[in-house]
């Protein structure tokens, strides 16, 4: 929800327009506060929720013990993403960066003391959560009012609670695009957790998405880039400045994921371990996929299968999606800078949930391949999407994305003034399109 601020910010700079970007964060802040009091109910019926959902009695009620004493994390996201975004569409970064350094500090050394040390375990964790992440809050809030942004921060306004239909339909936008992204990847768990021998196949796969999440952060921090470029350049009227930073973030994507690739590739038997001691999960008894392919075509299939589907193979698992999510991330850095939310959550819901997720099911479960099948199967919907979002991204018309953009300001700023003709003419056109 609070990605809206993420467009509108961005434009708002490039166009000059500085002095609302105070309005816009405070719109974010009252839209992401109401929608994580909406969201509070699922941290505390999660243990229900699971159980429904048909997953192993043992994980649902731990990880429902843990949701319920990290409410408090729910309403610092809603108060921390405003907070980043005002600060990224400025390009003040600097400051923000030594606070969340300072605040992972502080939590390594508290997790240290209070969780390995002295031994609290899940409800230290959950505590030490919530303490580190309100002091990067406070921290945050104490930057934006002191003084460094004096037109952009000018105090609370009444001005907030003005045209929140129009922020609230972007943001439900953005919220669409990135959850079916999110909700997919935790849809593998989801699956996973239906399998034979489940608690092994989830704490398998949830190293794979411990990988992805480690890669995902890198490309967060391209995605935001691309973003602000792409925003800033069309809120300045600057069309062809905004492709070629999408040109530039598709040839980093690809470089980036070539690394990637390579890093864990290499070491595929040995990063498991930081996870776990299990020899099982930490890669002890993982096989490589070539060798897994070659033997289950011979006549002892079955059996081999029946063991694959209990000792994944990590190392080649999460080598399918790693560039493809550094990609995708790239891409919707783009559309959000660009303000195409609902194309994209179109998109996701097309590549995801009517292609990634039932070949996820097939190759899975009919075709008994398990956690590995589940991983292959919506990796292809993640190649579709950005396959996708690649041609659509250099099809695009740029410099009708510039006027749209500069109508968007107009509208979202609160400007009663007439568009141009040519604006006009241009935003006709996209919607003939």
């Amino acid at each position: 929800m609070g990605s809206a601020l993420e467009t509108l910010c961005g434009q708002a700079v490039g166009a000059g327009q500085v002095d609302m970007l105070g309005v816009y964060i405070q719109r974010s802040w009252i839209i992401c506060g109401a929608t994580a009091l909406a969201l509070a109910p699922t941290y505390v019926f999660t243990p229900p929720i699971l159980l429904a959902l048909h997953q192993p009695t043992a994980i649902s009620v731990v990880a429902g013990r843990y949701t319920q004493l990290v409410v408090l994390q729910l309403f610092a996201y809603a108060a921390n993403f405003p907070l980043q975004k005002f600060f990224q569409a400025q390009s003040k970064v600097w400051a923000m960066t030594f606070i969340s350094g300072a605040g992972l500090a502080l939590h390594i050394v508290l997790n240290y003391v209070f969780v390995t040390r002295l031994g609290h375990g899940l409800f230290g964790a959950a505590m030490i959560g919530n303490v580190t992440w309100w002091i990067i809050i406070v921290a945050q809030f104490a930057y934006l009012v002191s003084g460094c942004f004096p037109e952009a921060w000018k105090g609370f306004s009444m001005l907030a609670f003005n045209n929140l239909a129009a922020f609230v339909k972007l943001s439900l936008a953005s919220a669409v695009m990135l959850c079916l992204e999110l909700w997919y990847y935790s849809a593998v768990l989801i699956l996973v957790g239906l399998l034979k021998n489940a608690q092994l196949q989830v704490d398998i796969m949830s190293v794979c998405i411990n990988y992805q999440l480690w890669t995902l952060m890198v490309a967060i921090g391209f995605n935001a880039a691309v973003s602000v470029r792409v925003s800033n350049e069309l809120g300045a009227n600057r069309p062809k400045a905004a492709k070629f930073s999408m040109i530039i973030a598709v040839s980093t994507s690809a470089a980036i994921g070539a690394v990637f690739l390579a890093v864990f590739l290499i070491w595929r038997t040995e990063l498991p371990r930081f996870f776990s001691d299990n020899n099982r999960v930490g890669g002890g008894e993982l096989q490589s996929l070539a060798t897994f392919l070659q033997h289950a075509s011979s006549s002892t299939a079955s059996s081999l299968c029946s063991q694959a589907r209990t000792i994944t193979p990590i190392g080649y698992q999460i080598n399918l999606v790693i560039p493809m999510t550094i990609g995708t991330c790239r891409f919707a850095g783009v559309a959000i800078g660009a303000g195409w939310q609902t194309l994209v959550a179109f998109i996701n819901i097309v590549c995801y949930y009517l292609f990634g997720i039932p070949l996820g099911v097939l190759f899975g479960f009919k075709l008994k391949l398990g956690a590995l099948g589940i991983w292959v199967g919506m990796s292809i919907g993640t190649l579709l999407q950005t396959a996708i979002l690649i041609t659509i991204c250099f099809r695009a018309k740029w410099e009708n994305q510039a006027m749209l953009a500069e109508e968007r300001i107009r509208k979202w700023g609160g400007s009663s003034e007439t568009l141009p003709a040519a604006t006009t003419t241009a935003i006709n056109d996209i919607v003939d399109q």
